[in-house]
């Protein structure tokens, strides 16, 4: 069985950049399922400059809600999902039972052949959100991001970069 991964960090914490080369560097084929919707031009030269960071040995696939179905149709080589938080925001806007769904991801995760990398934001580092759609969001991601933690071989955080290795901690092993 392939081995999951867990990345998190704040925006522009270079988490993504992180997750690439660790996906890339398996086998030096992967692929790359995006989670974005581009609803505005801001958000299309998001995606555009991700796209471009990524060179031919990259497969890409778009799987902004049905994300266990393109994992299960993917598994022939290590993916990298990116991003979990916006997976989610798909999920509610689209009125889908995200837990249901962050569920199955973490009982599919380990069963595949192939590594898995998902990139995710911490978003409860920050101020409690003002309105209650916000803090439902935080609320739901936090759920989600330790939900998926528990169940993946290794998590890491980045910071302004550089990642710092979460799980496995071997002096708590």
């Amino acid at each position: 069985m392939g081995k999951s991964v867990l990345i998190t960090g704040g925006a522009r914490s270079g988490k993504s950049a992180f997750a690439e080369r660790m996906t890339l560097g398996l086998t030096g084929r992967a692929t790359y399922i995006a989670t974005a919707e581009a609803f505005d031009d801001e958000m299309a030269e998001r995606i555009s400059l991700h796209q471009a960071r990524r060179g031919a040995e990259w497969t890409n696939l778009h799987a902004p809600l049905e994300l266990c179905t393109a994992l299960r149709d993917s598994d022939a080589q290590p993916r990298l999902v990116d991003c979990l938080t916006l997976w989610l925001s798909n999920m509610m806007l689209a009125d889908r039972d995200w837990r249901t769904e962050v569920l199955a991801l973490a009982a599919l995760l380990p069963d595949l052949r192939a590594s898995v990398v998902c990139v995710t934001n911490e978003v409860g580092a920050g101020i409690v959100p003002e309105n209650a759609l916000a803090r439902r969001f935080r609320d739901a991601a936090g759920w989600m991001n330790q939900t998926i933690a528990a169940g993946s071989d290794e998590v890491f955080l980045t910071v302004s970069g550089y990642p710092i290795k979460v799980k496995p901690n071997d002096h708590l092993s």
